[in-house]
């Protein structure tokens, strides 16, 4: 190859990699998708068939990007008048008691159901190494006032529809027998887990039907036909999406709508519609 040639062409693979990191750091970490998906759920009531149930997880309120963003996500959220909303853990990204005065503030655009709306705790909301319990209290007691039940090892119907919140895998109050011994099967249920890990262990009791996680945030970077590089589970096959399990559960992985660090190539943000219909 000639000198000249060599140069241009080298010129052009630079010109690629400043673009593709643009893109990765300014354009697909606020590309929102809304994703539609169809929910079966066994002992779904009759008038609950057609309803929506909306999933937000991971906003990560803190320093590390715009909230502004957060903000104007909700807000399209809000068009879509949900019937139910179930927020999978990570509220913020915890570096201090700043971020309580940010998560006030993000959260008065809160999405709410119009039937009811539901959260649990992911490890980013206990704090420093996942064990300050006043974190994560102070945290419930903010979401709690803006309209959304709190749930820590606990289950609550709502409008005929049965919701189980585990607490957070990592952090220290992952107590799932307080509340998966107490599981009637005969009712509509939906599980919230924050740690899609969780899946593999032996906690279910039974359970058949869907479980909703968040987490991995689908890895934020996935090379196009290959695995993400870096997943914070063990079980590598839980990235992003529907994930079949044994004993009938269905696991749905949220690729978050925040995240760690301003940087997404091929996983875009998402906020995930599933429309309600009997099993």
């Amino acid at each position: 190859m000639k000198r000249r040639n060599f140069i241009n062409a080298l010129a052009a693979l630079s010109g690629v990699g400043v673009l593709t990191g643009l893109y990765t750091w300014q354009v697909e970490p606020f590309w929102l998708e809304f994703v539609k998906v169809k929910m079966p759920i066994k002992n779904l009531p009759e008038h609950l068939t057609g309803k929506t149930l909306m999933q937000i997880s991971d906003v990560h309120v803190g320093n590390r990007f715009e909230k502004d963003y957060i903000i104007d996500s909700f807000q399209k959220a809000q068009k879509y008048k949900p019937d139910f909303v179930v927020y999978t853990g990570d509220f913020v990204n915890y570096e201090s008691e700043e971020q309580f005065e940010q998560l006030e503030e993000v959260f008065q655009h809160v999405v709410l159901g119009s039937l009811g709306t539901i959260g649990i705790l992911g490890n980013h909301d206990y704090g420093q190494k996942w064990a300050e319990i006043e974190v994560a209290n102070s945290i419930v007691d903010i979401l709690s006032e803006k309209g959304i039940s709190m749930l820590r090892n606990e289950q609550k119907t709502v409008a005929g529809l049965n919701f189980v919140g585990l607490d957070d895998y990592w952090a220290i109050n992952f107590y799932p027998e307080k509340v998966m011994q107490h599981i009637n099967h005969d009712i509509a249920n939906i599980v919230l887990c924050h740690n899609p890990d969780v899946a593999d262990q032996p906690v279910w009791n039974g359970y058949k039907g869907w479980i909703l996680c968040g987490h991995t945030h689908g890895g934020q970077c996935k090379p196009p036909f290959l695995k993400p590089p870096m997943l914070p589970v063990k079980n590598k096959r839980y990235t992003a999406g529907i994930i079949e399990l044994s004993e009938e559960r269905i696991m749905y992985i949220n690729r978050a709508l925040g995240h760690l660090w301003q940087v997404r190539f091929n996983v875009r943000p998402e906020i995930t519609i599933f429309e309600l219909e009997k099993a």
